[in-house]
């Protein structure tokens, strides 16, 4: 079964920047979606941004122009780059993939956790002000 290890989570000011990796292993991408997902204390988990195999990537509003999704295929890793951090990202951040496309057509919407069939730990992501 597959195996995501998410990686660079820190404690940060307001304002920087940080690169999170998840590292899939055990399962095929290539068709699949993949989705960074949050979830803050007493929060319900939300979606950050997703990404198909196509490169189309989806964004939640609040992260638009911010964060960038991006998706290494040689070497099943996923990253998320976060610019102009804000202390309302406080958050675990955990990636998840899909046994489907992230299009409507393929199930659920990208950003329902329901889609989602494998998951990693999370990783800690600490935003100051």
């Amino acid at each position: 079964y597959a195996q995501l290890v998410e990686t660079g989570g820190e404690s940060v000011q307001s304002g920087g920047s940080l690169t999170l990796s998840c590292v899939v292993s055990g399962y095929a991408t290539l068709t699949s979606c993949l989705a960074w997902f949050r979830q803050a204390p007493g929060e319900e988990r939300e979606a950050v941004a997703g990404i198909d195999s196509h490169e189309v990537t989806m964004y939640a509003d609040s992260v638009k122009g911010r964060f960038t999704i991006t998706q290494d295929n040689a070497e099943n890793t996923l990253h998320l780059k976060m610019n102009n951090l804000k202390p309302e990202d406080t958050a675990i951040y955990y990636c998840a993939v899909s046994g489907s496309r992230c299009a409507m057509l393929y199930g659920l919407p990208w950003g329902r956790p329901a889609k989602y069939i494998y998951w990693g730990q999370g990783t800690q992501v600490s935003v100051s002000s």
